[in-house]
């Protein structure tokens, strides 16, 4: 029981982590000052797909647990991928986010890490 609350939990976590990560998109690249027009498109874009990467790894958690159910193979092989996004997502943002004065991407690391870490009773 408390694997699916986790996995829930977790799902909910990342998902409006990735929702918080497309609001503030266009006052982020304000916050570029005046960079080329094609630095622009660049930077909106990688902001956007974080985002997305972010929200769809929550919605696939969601719907393979409530769909198949947290404990079948293929649930087990879909949480094992999402782990190891997130920590990899989580090691680029220790090097990059973490490192700027951004409270939020100081943070963001951390939340990746801890949505993996609730994946871990369901995969062991």
């Amino acid at each position: 029981m408390l694997n699916i609350v986790l996995l829930y939990v977790g799902s909910a976590v990342i998902t409006l982590w990735g929702i918080a990560h497309l609001v503030p998109t266009m006052s982020i690249v304000r916050g570029f000052g005046v960079i080329s027009v094609d630095n622009r498109f660049i930077v909106i874009m990688e902001w956007i797909v974080e985002g997305l990467v972010l929200i769809f790894i929550g919605v696939l958690i969601f719907f393979m647990t409530l769909i198949a159910g947290h404990s079948t193979l293929g649930a087990r092989i879909v949480y094992w991928l999402c782990f190891g996004m997130l920590v990899t997502l989580s090691i680029l943002s220790f090097f990059t986010g973490a490192r700027t004065s951004v409270i939020p991407m100081k943070i963001c690391p951390f939340v990746k890490l801890l949505v993996a870490a609730f994946l871990v009773p369901s995969i062991v």
